[in-house]
């Protein structure tokens, strides 16, 4: 896992626009990335909502969404909930394995392959902060505060 301290990986991944994304965005700047499981799912939704929200709040400071959908599921997510906010399709979970957090998990005794929900706070391309195990409901408060 991707811990602080420790540069943010590498990655090329489109957003719902088409618009190509890498880790050459992270340079110079503060910037927060947070993994969530899947669009258009209720905790999924509380937490992009919530970053819609607050965006104002972050004063300039970026944010990245991640997840395994498609470009195209991603601007259906992005439409529905009035996102204001780049999503990224890593499609191929290239970067959610690069930090460690495409893992196995466990639904109903069924095993399946999936984010765990955490968000990085990244300073010049190195993470300065990691929430691990994200509860949707209040973590755009502590990201929030974080950066106060």
């Amino acid at each position: 896992m991707i811990e602080e301290g420790h540069p943010f990986p590498a990655f090329t991944l489109e957003d719902q626009d088409g618009v190509t994304h890498t880790e050459a965005e992270l340079q110079g700047k503060t910037v927060v990335v947070y993994f969530y499981p899947k669009d258009d799912t209720s905790g999924c939704t509380v937490e992009a909502c919530g970053f819609r929200d607050e965006l104002s709040q972050f004063k300039g400071v970026p944010v990245l969404g991640v997840s395994p959908d498609s470009a195209k599921s991603h601007r259906k997510f992005a439409d529905k909930y009035q996102l204001n906010f780049p999503l990224l399709a890593d499609v191929e979970q290239k970067l959610a394995t690069a930090c460690g957090i495409w893992v196995e998990k466990s639904m109903y005794g069924k095993k399946y392959m999936g984010i765990e929900r955490t968000t990085y706070l990244v300073d010049n391309g190195t993470v300065v902060r990691v929430w691990r195990k994200v509860k949707p409901d209040g973590h755009v408060s502590e990201v929030l505060a974080a950066l106060a």
